[in-house]
């Protein structure tokens, strides 16, 4: 089933995104058995190199343990081309929709078509997985699909490419390296869509360079992902939840809790709690082989300022661990900071690291009206038995997504969209809101040869009076 073709991957970008247009216009809708031969092929690309490109990440991270990139990176990848695979011939499917009265008996139907070329702009943070997870939503809907990951990511993304361009067509799926300018050149390509993930400062860039050509965008951002903890919450379970969250990848993660609001009182509860996960997680820190070091020295130093700056602004800052043997230099042991004032940039800029901010509340309206004043977040999660207090939040804040009495886990659950609203980002993927998302559905009106649309015609004289007086009764 695999086609290939003599454009090659090291074609100068323009050259590449006409081939793949060339390409997606001579054939308008792949069959099924194209499009799940695509899938089974980045399917048996990460099964059959997942060891090396894990090590690829570990790479390029200084420490990033092969356990985390096969659960956060391969798992996740399996289970979303698991369903696409499964679903997809429903998916593609034309849906039949009801016509009203009034256009009777003609008939109508959605078709779902390719978009048509796709580009994806994947992070760094989850090198493999926000890069091929796109892209295979993209190839499921059938598109042709031009991939830039992250020039922070070399390793990782240099075998992607190496791999990717082994195992397809240059005109099917490729992928482009390089640093800003490249990206900048690759966002401003005519895409039929335009799938960005990474920070929001950066999504606007993609963002203005889309719109001049019109290009239709995904943008997967961050922000300041609360916690809210409820008095009714067992505190041990939340806080080793809470744990789990902000400190798998170092926090280097976009839905990762951004901050704790808690009942005022409870903050010294919270901090043995989280003591004590933060020991049941990693016994050692830094050094332990689990914890993820921070990307890149200039990431570990602005986390470092954050932290300077919080101490000089009066806050409480209290490092958690027991040292290990070894740690690398950018493995940042966790933070708790109580008493940050809230023109910080602890709490005005997404952290992106293990550090975590709690801040009290004396009634529910205080803590929502907090989540208020802040751009509209990535996630939100809950924690408690109250089910009036958890629908009180619940109905009256917006996110991208919710996961109560845990955190992260709705990313996990296939049948649930994922991304943002407002500056957290604009439009959903994963599972069947994935393939929507790269697809064109058509509507089609099938005219009947007894239609009586000519009623609607002009010149308008009685007979279009007395038809639209019982038009009126009837709508």
């Amino acid at each position: 089933m695999r086609r290939m073709t003599q454009t090659p991957p090291d074609l100068p970008l323009r050259a590449l995104f006409d081939a793949q247009r060339a390409a997606s216009r001579a054939e308008i809708e792949p069959p099924l058995a194209l499009r799940r031969d695509r899938l089974r092929r980045v399917r048996e690309l990460i099964d059959a190199h997942g060891a090396v490109l894990a090590d690829a990440v570990q790479a390029d991270f200084g420490v990033r343990s092969p356990r985390l990139t096969e659960v956060a990176d391969l798992f996740v990848l399996r289970a979303a081309i698991g369903q696409l695979h499964r679903e997809l011939p429903g998916w593609m499917k034309s849906r039949r929709v009801a016509t009203p009265f009034y256009l009777l008996p003609a008939r109508a139907h959605i078709r779902r078509q390719p978009l048509g070329v796709v580009g994806v702009i994947a992070p760094w943070n989850y090198p493999v997985q926000l890069a091929l997870g796109p892209a295979a939503a993209a190839l499921a809907a059938g598109n042709r699909v031009m991939l830039k990951p992250s020039e922070l990511t070399p390793h990782t993304s240099a075998l992607l490419a190496s791999l990717v361009h082994q195992t397809f067509a240059a005109d099917e799926f490729c992928v482009v390296q390089g640093g800003p300018d490249v990206a900048r050149s690759f966002a401003s390509l005519p895409f039929d869509h335009l799938f960005f993930t990474g920070s929001t400062a950066v999504g606007r860039q993609v963002a203005e360079a889309a719109a001049r050509n019109l290009t239709p965008t995904t943008l997967e951002l961050g922000g300041k992902s609360p916690c809210v903890i409820d008095a009714s919450c067992d505190m041990a379970d939340a806080a080793l939840k809470i744990a789990h969250g902000k400190l798998l990848n170092a926090g280097q993660t976009c839905i990762a809790p951004d901050y704790v609001l808690l009942p005022r009182g409870r903050e010294a509860d919270f901090q043995r709690a989280y003591e004590a996960a933060v020991g049941r997680l990693f016994p050692t820190l830094p050094g332990h082989a689990d914890y993820a070091s921070i990307l890149t020295d200039r990431h570990h130093a602005r986390l470092q300022d954050l932290l300077a700056e919080a101490r000089a602004q009066g806050a409480r800052v209290h490092t958690l661990g027991s040292p290990g043997v070894g740690g690398h230099d950018r493995q940042m042991a966790p933070v708790l900071v109580f008493g940050m004032p809230a023109n910080g940039r602890l709490m005005q800029e997404e952290i992106f690291g293990p550090i975590l901010p709690v801040l009290p509340y004396d009634t529910l309206d205080a803590a929502i009206a907090h989540i208020h004043a802040q751009p509209r977040p990535l996630a939100l999660y809950w924690f408690g038995r109250d089910t009036a207090a958890r629908n009180q939040v619940l109905s009256r804040t917006v996110s991208g997504g919710v996961t109560v009495n845990d955190t992260l886990m709705h990313v996990a659950h296939d049948n649930l969209p994922f991304g943002g609203v407002g500056e957290s980002g604009w439009g959903s993927y994963h599972g069947e809101a994935g393939f929507l998302r790269f697809t064109l559905q058509k509507p089609v009106l099938v005219q009947s040869r007894w239609a009586m649309g000519s009623v609607f015609y002009p010149p308008y004289g009685q007979r279009f009076a007395r038809v639209m007086g019982l038009l009126k009764r009837w709508l």
